[in-house]
């Protein structure tokens, strides 16, 4: 890995100045640790403090949108392996407590066990589809608190004064701002984002593993106009050398960073990232587009194009 791709740490955070000259203008990632303890957020959602209760009293049962994943504990980009389904906050809230009393238990959800099951006082409002789910199916990802390109899609803002803004954000134009939440271990398959991304972990803990735009070859983006396209089509976990052979070398360019409650990651457009998430882990995220493609004339694509090309 060249030194200049490598990982920064910072233990305080940045001037919005400071960030934007000195940080995001070298377009690689970095980690600040405890810039968001101060958040009401920290304390309040805790699910192992009264946090649950917390958020049901807050949200209750407001229709959010869960992934439903075929594949899970790992969750796809591809419409194949999931679907984005209706379901009342409540509900996966159920799910939350469900999984908090039953941590140490070794044996998944059984829609047919006798009992109590999560969500059940939910089912008869429409809800009937999760009966067969197992909770651990069901992850709350990418539920808008804002959404400047679509403020109908909004679903969570009244949580959003129990955060502040981070400082180096404040000159930003965010595109949105994002809940993610699972009650189960989850992982997402390792993608980029269109835009630049601070992730800041509430409660629980991530481990992020990282892969610089110029790693795209070894993890077989999918095709550009079709459904996932950000997405590598490489199975990591499992990954198949005989199809995908560059994969071998993957974990050569990779980084791995471990987030705590409390702590963010800036990750620039185009780094691809994998996401592993513990039990009963909250985090928000903040995207806005870089400086490069704010910048880049619509007029300009078919020259820059051209020249990307001929290098």
């Amino acid at each position: 890995m060249e030194d200049s791709l490598r990982i920064q740490r910072f233990d305080q955070l940045p001037s919005a100045t400071q960030f934007a000259s000195q940080i995001e203008s070298r377009n690689v990632p970095a980690v600040f640790v405890g810039c968001i303890k101060d958040w009401k957020a920290v304390s309040k959602w805790n699910p192992f403090n009264g946090g649950l209760d917390y958020l049901e009293e807050r949200v209750g049962s407001f229709m959010v949108e869960a992934m439903l994943s075929r594949a899970a504990p790992v969750f796809y980009g591809d419409l194949r392996s999931h679907e984005r389904v209706p379901l009342p906050f409540s509900t996966f809230i159920g799910f939350c407590k469900w999984r908090r009393q039953n941590v140490d238990n070794s044996c998944s959800f059984n829609s047919n066990s006798e009992g109590h099951q999560p969500g059940e006082s939910d089912t008869e409002q429409g809800c009937s589809l999760f009966v067969d789910a197992a909770p651990q199916q069901i992850y709350l990802a990418q539920v808008p608190i804002i959404n400047a390109e679509n403020e109908e899609r909004v679903q969570l803002e009244t949580l959003r004064e129990d955060m502040q803004l981070p400082a180096i954000l404040e000159e930003k134009n965010l595109s949105s701002i994002n809940l993610w939440m699972n009650n189960a271990k989850a992982r997402s398959s390792a993608h980029y984002d269109p835009h630049h991304n601070l992730l800041c972990l509430v409660t629980g803990r991530k481990q992020v593993v990282l892969w610089p735009p110029s790693a795209s070859p070894i993890l077989y983006p999918m095709p550009i106009y079709g459904e996932g396209s950000n997405h590598s089509s490489v199975a990591l976990e499992n990954p198949d050398f005989s199809v995908h052979p560059r994969a071998e070398y993957s974990m050569e360019y990779s980084q791995k960073v471990i987030l705590h409650a409390g702590d963010a990651l800036f990750i620039p457009e185009g780094w691809f990232h994998q996401v592993d998430s513990d039990d009963l882990t909250i985090a928000v995220n903040y995207w806005w587009r870089s400086s490069i493609l704010s910048s880049l004339a619509d007029h300009m694509d078919a020259y820059y194009l051209r020249r990307i090309l001929r290098r």
